[in-house]
């Protein structure tokens, strides 16, 4: 059997637009977040990491993006960005056997809560913009990006909030695996608007306002290492699970456990680790793995977040002659009580 393998990604991020500014970024470990005034951002929560002038009209151009929200957008440009990065991208990742898994929380709250106010607000409930009626739907962007960039493989949107690119990458493996698509996007998208910020205000701790963040990241998958392109890492396994409150901590360094052991390896093999947003470094006797940064730099990004982890675990080996032939651990998990880690061999 072969071992499925990254060849390539992109990430739009609060550190800008393309996969060098991400690097850059993870490098200076300088936090992206930025503080907005009440007439700039009209919620309780003052600081943001927003994407640094993303307008979706001038990065996409204004063809078909009238009624574009801003997770489509987001998930469209990264699209593109990782296609055009290298020559053979495009005709390895588009066409008929090119998939596409998207994470994501619930699509877009700014899509959705428009679409219900305006049934209630317009002379009559069918009187709404009927161009943005398929925003409201949770795989809108998933299907934005198949269109406008030809991947006419299998298109699938999963949801998992925090944890939703763990889920992904376990179904992207699944379609490698059974031979439905010869590459597969993998990753997640989030947006900031003020309709998501109300509603995590308002479900969070009101006293500990988070510092919301937004983008997405995507992985190219391959299922087996290609002859005409580097080989970035090999995706070793992802183990999910389910945590009760008060057992995180525990649940997750069980979960690292059983993928090390599935993996045939041991915490000594490990080269770095990405936490879970919130999580002290997990502990192990005999190995002191690098902690990369995470959430405290690039703010609450909701699906985008175990995707931009991926992403900085890619980064920092880039920089670091030690991570090759080592293994990465990315943990994951999120408040409806799941969670997830994936182990990557950096080559």
């Amino acid at each position: 059997m072969t071992t499925p393998v990254i060849s390539a990604w992109s990430a739009i991020s609060p550190y800008g637009v393309g996969r060098e500014a991400f690097v850059n970024g993870v490098a200076a470990g300088t936090p992206a977040v930025t503080r907005l005034s009440p007439d700039q951002w009209p919620v309780p929560q003052r600081q943001t990491a927003r994407v640094p002038g993303f307008v979706t009209e001038e990065v996409l151009g204004r063809k078909g993006t009238r009624s574009m929200d801003r997770v489509s957008a987001l998930a469209v440009a990264a699209v593109g960005e990782l296609l055009d990065s290298a020559g053979r991208h495009r005709t390895v990742a588009t066409g008929e056997h090119a998939a596409l898994v998207l994470g994501t929380t619930a699509g877009s709250a700014r899509s959705m809560m428009e679409i219900t106010r305006d049934t209630l607000t317009r002379a009559r409930p069918y009187h709404i913009d009927t161009a943005r009626i398929p925003n409201a739907i949770m795989n809108s962007s998933a299907a934005q990006c198949a269109i406008r960039h030809d991947l006419k493989g299998p298109n699938t949107t999963v949801a998992g909030g925090r944890a939703a690119g763990l889920f992904a990458l376990r179904y992207a493996l699944r379609l490698l695996s059974s031979g439905r698509a010869r590459s597969v996007l993998c990753g997640g998208a989030e947006e900031l608007t003020p309709e998501r910020a109300w509603l995590e205000y308002h479900s969070g701790d009101p006293a500990r306002p988070a510092v919301l963040g937004e983008g997405c990241s995507l992985l190219l998958l391959e299922p087996e290492a290609p002859a005409d392109a580097p080989v970035l890492a090999e995706v070793l396994g992802v183990t999910l699970g389910v945590f009760r409150d008060g057992d995180l901590a525990a649940s997750l360094t069980r979960c690292l456990s059983r993928s090390l052991a599935q993996a045939g390896a041991t915490a000594a093999d490990l080269w770095a680790v990405s936490p879970s947003a919130g999580q002290d470094p997990v502990p192990f006797d005999g190995a002191d793995p690098l902690t990369l940064p995470g959430e405290d730099v690039w703010g609450d990004a909701g699906a985008a977040a175990s995707p931009f982890q991926i992403a900085s675990v890619l980064a920092a080996a880039e920089r670091d002659p030690a991570a090759r032939g080592r293994i990465a651990a990315v943990l994951s998990a999120d408040r409806d009580n799941v969670l997830g880690c994936a182990l990557f061999r950096l080559r």
